[in-house]
Protein backbone atom coordinates (compact mmCIF):
# COMPACT_ATOMS: atom_id res chain seq x y z
CA UNK A 1 0.00 0.00 0.00
CA UNK A 2 1.65 3.56 -1.49
CA UNK A 3 0.38 6.87 0.51
CA UNK A 4 1.50 9.78 0.17
CA UNK A 5 3.10 12.25 3.23
CA UNK A 6 3.05 15.75 2.36
CA UNK A 7 5.52 18.21 4.63
CA UNK A 8 2.93 21.72 4.53
CA UNK A 9 5.84 23.95 5.57
CA UNK A 10 6.26 28.10 5.63
CA UNK A 11 8.19 27.85 2.61
CA UNK A 12 7.66 24.97 0.65
CA UNK A 13 5.03 22.38 -0.04
CA UNK A 14 7.02 18.97 -0.53
CA UNK A 15 5.16 15.84 -1.44
CA UNK A 16 6.28 11.79 -1.29
CA UNK A 17 4.97 8.68 -1.78
CA UNK A 18 5.89 6.07 0.45
CA UNK A 19 6.05 3.15 0.99
CA UNK A 20 5.31 0.32 3.96
CA UNK A 21 8.97 0.16 4.69
CA UNK A 22 9.53 4.13 5.41
CA UNK A 23 11.13 4.67 1.73
CA UNK A 24 10.45 7.42 -0.51
CA UNK A 25 9.87 6.72 -4.11
CA UNK A 26 8.90 9.55 -5.55
CA UNK A 27 8.76 13.10 -4.53
CA UNK A 28 7.46 17.03 -5.98
CA UNK A 29 7.83 20.32 -4.46
CA UNK A 30 6.39 23.92 -4.91
CA UNK A 31 6.49 27.52 -3.09
CA UNK A 32 4.62 27.69 0.05
CA UNK A 33 1.18 29.86 -1.48
CA UNK A 34 -0.14 32.92 0.96
CA UNK A 35 -3.87 31.60 1.54
CA UNK A 36 -5.50 29.05 2.33
CA UNK A 37 -7.37 27.99 -0.67
CA UNK A 38 -4.36 28.59 -2.82
CA UNK A 39 -2.67 26.56 -0.35
CA UNK A 40 -5.32 23.67 -0.15
CA UNK A 41 -5.08 24.08 -3.91
CA UNK A 42 -1.14 23.99 -4.27
CA UNK A 43 -1.54 20.57 -2.22
CA UNK A 44 -4.25 18.87 -4.59
CA UNK A 45 -2.09 19.63 -7.28
CA UNK A 46 0.65 17.67 -5.72
CA UNK A 47 -1.39 14.82 -4.87
CA UNK A 48 -2.75 14.97 -8.86
CA UNK A 49 1.07 15.01 -9.73
CA UNK A 50 1.95 11.73 -7.23
CA UNK A 51 -1.32 10.12 -8.29
CA UNK A 52 -1.02 10.49 -11.64
CA UNK A 53 2.32 7.90 -11.54
CA UNK A 54 1.58 5.69 -8.41
CA UNK A 55 -1.74 4.32 -7.02
CA UNK A 56 -2.30 5.84 -3.57
CA UNK A 57 -4.82 5.20 -1.46
CA UNK A 58 -3.93 7.69 1.51
CA UNK A 59 -2.48 11.44 2.52
CA UNK A 60 -1.28 12.58 5.37
CA UNK A 61 0.20 16.57 5.99
CA UNK A 62 2.20 17.32 8.38
CA UNK A 63 1.71 20.79 9.13
CA UNK A 64 3.29 23.41 10.69
CA UNK A 65 1.14 24.48 13.23
CA UNK A 66 -1.22 23.29 16.32
CA UNK A 67 -3.24 20.78 15.26
CA UNK A 68 -6.62 19.33 17.15
CA UNK A 69 -6.00 16.29 19.27
CA UNK A 70 -8.30 14.65 16.82
CA UNK A 71 -6.04 15.34 13.83
CA UNK A 72 -8.84 16.40 11.60
CA UNK A 73 -8.25 20.43 11.88
CA UNK A 74 -5.69 22.99 12.02
CA UNK A 75 -5.95 25.43 15.10
CA UNK A 76 -3.28 28.08 13.88
CA UNK A 77 -0.16 27.93 11.81
CA UNK A 78 2.54 31.04 12.63
CA UNK A 79 3.66 30.54 8.81
CA UNK A 80 0.05 29.58 7.08
CA UNK A 81 -2.92 30.96 6.47
CA UNK A 82 -4.45 28.49 8.19
CA UNK A 83 -6.93 29.48 11.04
CA UNK A 84 -9.28 27.18 13.09
CA UNK A 85 -9.81 25.39 9.70
CA UNK A 86 -11.02 21.64 8.90
CA UNK A 87 -8.18 20.97 6.92
CA UNK A 88 -8.68 16.96 6.73
CA UNK A 89 -12.52 17.03 5.70
CA UNK A 90 -11.61 19.71 3.34
CA UNK A 91 -8.72 18.27 1.43
CA UNK A 92 -10.73 14.66 1.79
CA UNK A 93 -13.45 15.50 0.22
CA UNK A 94 -11.61 17.08 -2.79
CA UNK A 95 -9.08 14.46 -2.82
CA UNK A 96 -11.46 11.49 -2.41
CA UNK A 97 -9.38 9.88 -0.41
CA UNK A 98 -9.03 9.57 3.57
CA UNK A 99 -6.78 12.67 4.85
CA UNK A 100 -4.72 12.59 8.29
CA UNK A 101 -3.25 16.05 10.15
CA UNK A 102 -0.23 16.00 12.21
CA UNK A 103 2.29 18.87 13.59
CA UNK A 104 5.32 18.45 11.50
CA UNK A 105 7.47 17.66 13.88
CA UNK A 106 5.34 14.92 15.70
CA UNK A 107 5.10 13.32 12.13
CA UNK A 108 8.84 13.39 12.20
CA UNK A 109 9.35 12.22 15.90
CA UNK A 110 6.72 9.00 14.25
CA UNK A 111 8.98 8.45 11.30
CA UNK A 112 12.49 8.33 13.22
CA UNK A 113 10.70 6.38 15.86
CA UNK A 114 9.90 3.82 13.38
CA UNK A 115 12.51 3.91 10.67
CA UNK A 116 15.25 6.09 12.06
CA UNK A 117 17.32 7.42 14.71
CA UNK A 118 15.06 7.51 17.55
CA UNK A 119 13.83 3.72 17.06
CA UNK A 120 13.30 1.81 20.59
CA UNK A 121 13.90 4.77 22.23
CA UNK A 122 11.56 5.05 25.45
CA UNK A 123 12.11 8.65 25.92
CA UNK A 124 12.45 10.55 22.74
CA UNK A 125 12.57 14.20 21.79
CA UNK A 126 13.01 15.76 18.31
CA UNK A 127 14.18 19.54 17.17
CA UNK A 128 12.91 20.00 13.74
CA UNK A 129 15.23 22.98 12.66
CA UNK A 130 13.69 24.73 9.58
CA UNK A 131 12.27 28.22 8.75
CA UNK A 132 11.29 27.97 12.22
CA UNK A 133 11.55 24.89 15.11
CA UNK A 134 9.19 22.46 15.49
CA UNK A 135 9.36 20.02 18.61
CA UNK A 136 8.06 16.80 19.43
CA UNK A 137 7.90 14.27 22.42
CA UNK A 138 7.36 10.60 22.48
CA UNK A 139 6.89 8.81 25.45
CA UNK A 140 6.88 4.56 24.88
CA UNK A 141 6.86 5.34 21.06
CA UNK A 142 3.27 7.72 21.54
CA UNK A 143 3.11 11.31 21.06
CA UNK A 144 2.61 13.65 24.02
CA UNK A 145 0.25 16.38 23.08
CA UNK A 146 -0.78 17.91 25.87
CA UNK A 147 -4.63 18.65 27.35
CA UNK A 148 -5.32 20.31 24.00
CA UNK A 149 -3.34 19.00 21.09
CA UNK A 150 -0.48 21.89 20.88
CA UNK A 151 2.38 20.23 22.94
CA UNK A 152 5.54 20.59 23.07
CA UNK A 153 5.84 24.26 20.74
CA UNK A 154 9.40 24.32 21.62
CA UNK A 155 10.19 26.94 18.80
CA UNK A 156 7.96 29.80 20.59
CA UNK A 157 10.02 29.45 24.11
CA UNK A 158 11.39 32.93 25.25
CA UNK A 159 14.90 32.84 24.94
CA UNK A 160 15.44 36.59 24.96
CA UNK A 161 13.33 39.12 26.69
CA UNK A 162 12.00 41.67 24.49
CA UNK A 163 14.32 40.12 21.20
CA UNK A 164 13.37 39.49 18.02
CA UNK A 165 9.86 39.75 16.67
CA UNK A 166 8.20 36.29 15.36
CA UNK A 167 5.39 35.67 13.23
CA UNK A 168 3.76 33.99 16.42
CA UNK A 169 3.02 37.49 18.27
CA UNK A 170 5.31 37.01 20.79
CA UNK A 171 9.32 38.61 20.75
CA UNK A 172 12.70 36.46 21.87
CA UNK A 173 11.18 33.19 20.77
CA UNK A 174 14.42 30.28 20.30
CA UNK A 175 13.58 29.96 16.76
CA UNK A 176 14.52 33.44 16.04
CA UNK A 177 18.10 32.65 17.22
CA UNK A 178 18.69 28.55 15.76
CA UNK A 179 16.51 28.30 12.22
CA UNK A 180 16.64 28.99 8.93
CA UNK A 181 15.23 32.27 9.32
CA UNK A 182 18.12 33.17 12.17
CA UNK A 183 21.11 32.29 10.41
CA UNK A 184 19.94 34.55 7.46
CA UNK A 185 19.30 37.50 10.15
CA UNK A 186 22.16 36.93 11.96
CA UNK A 187 24.10 36.94 8.77
CA UNK A 188 22.43 40.53 7.88
CA UNK A 189 22.82 41.74 11.37
CA UNK A 190 26.79 40.90 11.09
CA UNK A 191 27.16 42.22 7.72
CA UNK A 192 25.77 45.85 8.89
CA UNK A 193 28.46 45.80 11.76
CA UNK A 194 31.42 44.35 9.73
CA UNK A 195 30.28 45.69 6.16
CA UNK A 196 34.08 44.28 5.16
CA UNK A 197 33.79 40.28 6.98
CA UNK A 198 32.29 38.82 3.80
CA UNK A 199 32.75 39.72 0.59
CA UNK A 200 30.41 37.32 -1.07
CA UNK A 201 27.81 37.64 1.41
CA UNK A 202 28.18 41.53 1.57
CA UNK A 203 27.60 41.72 -2.29
CA UNK A 204 24.64 39.86 -2.11
CA UNK A 205 22.75 41.87 0.61
CA UNK A 206 23.61 45.05 -1.42
CA UNK A 207 21.55 43.76 -4.51
CA UNK A 208 18.46 42.94 -2.07
CA UNK A 209 19.00 41.71 1.70
CA UNK A 210 16.36 39.03 1.50
CA UNK A 211 19.65 37.10 -0.93
CA UNK A 212 20.99 36.56 1.86
CA UNK A 213 18.70 32.89 2.82
CA UNK A 214 20.07 30.49 5.39
CA UNK A 215 20.92 28.19 2.58
CA UNK A 216 22.85 30.87 1.36
CA UNK A 217 24.87 31.28 4.54
CA UNK A 218 25.54 27.55 5.17
CA UNK A 219 26.86 27.48 2.03
CA UNK A 220 28.99 30.27 2.59
CA UNK A 221 30.16 28.78 5.80
CA UNK A 222 31.41 25.42 3.94
CA UNK A 223 33.25 27.38 1.40
CA UNK A 224 34.73 29.36 4.82
CA UNK A 225 33.44 32.69 4.82
CA UNK A 226 34.41 34.21 8.10
CA UNK A 227 30.86 35.55 8.60
CA UNK A 228 29.01 33.18 7.73
CA UNK A 229 30.86 30.72 10.03
CA UNK A 230 30.31 33.43 12.93
CA UNK A 231 26.83 33.53 12.48
CA UNK A 232 26.88 29.35 12.59
CA UNK A 233 29.15 29.60 15.49
CA UNK A 234 25.70 31.68 16.84
CA UNK A 235 23.42 29.32 15.97
CA UNK A 236 25.27 26.65 17.28
CA UNK A 237 25.46 28.39 21.01
CA UNK A 238 21.30 29.24 20.54
CA UNK A 239 21.03 25.02 19.79
CA UNK A 240 23.27 24.53 22.57
CA UNK A 241 21.14 26.56 25.04
CA UNK A 242 17.93 25.24 23.54
CA UNK A 243 18.94 21.86 24.03
CA UNK A 244 19.66 22.07 27.82
CA UNK A 245 15.81 23.46 28.15
CA UNK A 246 14.49 20.31 26.54
CA UNK A 247 16.53 18.35 28.85
CA UNK A 248 16.18 20.15 31.35
CA UNK A 249 12.11 19.91 31.82
CA UNK A 250 11.72 16.19 29.67
CA UNK A 251 15.27 14.03 30.75
CA UNK A 252 15.13 12.34 27.20
CA UNK A 253 17.66 9.64 26.37
CA UNK A 254 17.62 10.71 23.11
CA UNK A 255 17.67 13.93 21.09
CA UNK A 256 16.79 14.21 17.39
CA UNK A 257 17.87 17.49 15.61
CA UNK A 258 15.95 17.00 11.92
CA UNK A 259 14.58 19.79 9.64
CA UNK A 260 16.15 21.13 6.40
CA UNK A 261 18.88 22.98 8.65
CA UNK A 262 20.47 19.68 9.78
CA UNK A 263 21.67 18.96 6.27
CA UNK A 264 24.59 21.66 7.42
CA UNK A 265 25.15 19.66 11.09
CA UNK A 266 28.76 18.78 10.08
CA UNK A 267 29.32 23.03 10.80
CA UNK A 268 27.77 23.52 14.17
CA UNK A 269 26.38 20.28 15.84
CA UNK A 270 29.46 19.21 17.66
CA UNK A 271 29.69 22.75 18.54
CA UNK A 272 26.68 22.82 20.30
CA UNK A 273 26.53 19.37 21.83
CA UNK A 274 29.64 20.98 23.79
CA UNK A 275 27.22 23.94 24.51
CA UNK A 276 24.81 21.40 25.60
CA UNK A 277 26.66 19.34 28.04
CA UNK A 278 27.96 22.52 29.57
CA UNK A 279 25.22 24.55 30.29
CA UNK A 280 22.42 21.94 31.16
CA UNK A 281 21.27 21.63 34.72
CA UNK A 282 23.24 19.49 37.02
CA UNK A 283 26.20 19.72 34.05
CA UNK A 284 29.14 16.77 35.04
CA UNK A 285 26.77 14.82 37.26
CA UNK A 286 23.95 13.77 35.00
CA UNK A 287 23.44 11.33 31.86
CA UNK A 288 23.59 13.51 29.00
CA UNK A 289 20.65 12.44 26.22
CA UNK A 290 22.37 11.56 22.73
CA UNK A 291 22.27 13.93 20.23
CA UNK A 292 22.12 12.34 16.37
CA UNK A 293 20.79 14.06 13.47
CA UNK A 294 17.53 12.75 11.67
CA UNK A 295 18.58 9.83 9.98
CA UNK A 296 15.75 10.42 7.17
CA UNK A 297 16.62 13.77 6.79
CA UNK A 298 14.54 15.97 5.68
CA UNK A 299 12.21 13.43 4.37
CA UNK A 300 11.29 12.57 8.52
CA UNK A 301 8.13 14.25 8.36
CA UNK A 302 6.81 12.65 5.08
CA UNK A 303 7.67 9.40 6.02
CA UNK A 304 6.03 9.81 9.63
CA UNK A 305 3.05 11.22 8.20
CA UNK A 306 2.27 8.82 5.49
CA UNK A 307 3.02 5.98 7.56
CA UNK A 308 -0.05 7.47 10.02
CA UNK A 309 -1.88 7.92 6.78
CA UNK A 310 -1.59 4.21 5.77
CA UNK A 311 -2.55 3.61 9.23
CA UNK A 312 -6.00 5.36 8.56
CA UNK A 313 -6.24 4.13 5.32
CA UNK A 314 -5.96 0.36 7.17
CA UNK A 315 -8.38 1.61 9.50
CA UNK A 316 -10.84 2.82 6.91
CA UNK A 317 -10.95 -0.44 4.95
CA UNK A 318 -11.32 -2.34 7.91
CA UNK A 319 -14.42 -0.32 8.89
CA UNK A 320 -15.87 -0.65 5.54
CA UNK A 321 -15.31 -4.43 5.52
CA UNK A 322 -17.34 -4.68 8.71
Amino acid sequence: MLTIGIDVGGTSVRAGVVDGDGAVLDTTRSPTPSGAEPLEQAIAAAVAELAGRHRVTAVGLAVAGFVTSDRRSVRFAPHLAWRQAPVADRMSERLGMPVVLEHDANAAALGEHRFGAARGAKVAALVAIGTGIGGALLLDGQVFRGAHGVAPELGHLRVVPGGRPCPCGKSGCWERYCSGTALSTTAVELLAKHPGASTVLAREAAGDARAVTGRRVAGAARDGDPLALRAMADLARWLGDGLALVADVYDPEVVVVGGGVSESAPLFLDDARERYASVVTGAGHRPLARIRTAQLGDDAGIVGVATMARDLADATARNGRR
